[in-house]
């Protein structure tokens, strides 16, 4: 297990995209990937962002639990194919264990079938390592601010499989209105509860009041589960 502290870099050092804003908390994060030049290309990414500290690093997913247990990240960067206990089986650790840290898988799988097991274990995004590094740092900050966050490659390939999955379900799907229908399109496309309440005109206080209702007819939790879930019922 390699643990390493990092200085913190010098005000107005470049960020990918945007620069941090003033008095914005630092976004702890841990980095799970067992290939040590990936592994140290990705903290090399996460230390040129003013807003991102990386708190540690681990070689495989037992690790990977080990250090969030120990260090309580906002944020654990995943792969998913690693020795011993593999990426979605220390997603779902890491979730279970009821703390606030959430999971950004970064691999270069996708198949549906990886796809899946890491949403089912509890992962609130999964990105591509070929993505543009822009992206993947966005996607680092939504994800630690509650968001989801689908490459759209994998949002095409999920879509794809849950409406052929809801082709043969019987199950019918509860009645959601038209603007909470709205509201988790917008959801589904990665947008922001702010953004969601630009686009509709309407206040965020209202935006989270259609998702709770969302989740309480879908019988879910998060934002996540929520998506995939009205796309099983071919809501979406």
């Amino acid at each position: 297990m390699t643990r390493r502290p990092f200085d913190r870099l010098r005000a107005g050092q470049a960020q990918d995209g945007a620069a941090a804003q003033d008095g914005a908390e630092t976004i702890r994060v841990i980095v799970a990937d067992d290939h040590p030049i990936v592994r140290a290309g990705i903290v090399g990414l996460l230390e040129s962002a003013p807003d991102i500290e990386v708190v540690g690093e681990a070689a495989d997913g037992a690790e990977a639990v080990a250090l969030a247990e120990s260090e309580h990240p906002d944020l654990v960067l995943m792969d998913l194919r690693m020795p011993g206990i593999d990426g979605a089986a220390a997603t779902e650790r890491i979730v279970a264990a009821g703390r606030d840290t959430r999971v950004l898988v970064l691999t270069t799988y996708e198949s549906d079938d990886h796809i899946l097991a890491a949403i089912e274990a509890g992962a609130s995004g999964y990105l591509l390592k070929a993505a543009p590094q822009a992206e993947i740092l966005a996607g680092v900050r939504s994800v630690a601010g509650g968001e989801t966050v689908l490459s759209p490659s994998i949002a095409a390939k999920l879509v794809s499989r849950v409406r052929a999955d809801a082709a043969s379900a019987t199950e019918p799907a509860p009645a959601l209105s038209p603007r909470e229908r709205e509201v988790l399109a917008l959801v589904a496309e990665g947008r922001s509860n702010p953004e969601i309440a630009r686009a509709l005109f309407i206040g965020e206080a209202t935006v989270k009041t259609h998702l709770l209702h969302v989740f309480e007819k879908l019988e879910v939790s998060d934002r996540t589960r929520a998506v995939t879930r009205a796309m099983e019922l071919g809501l979406l």
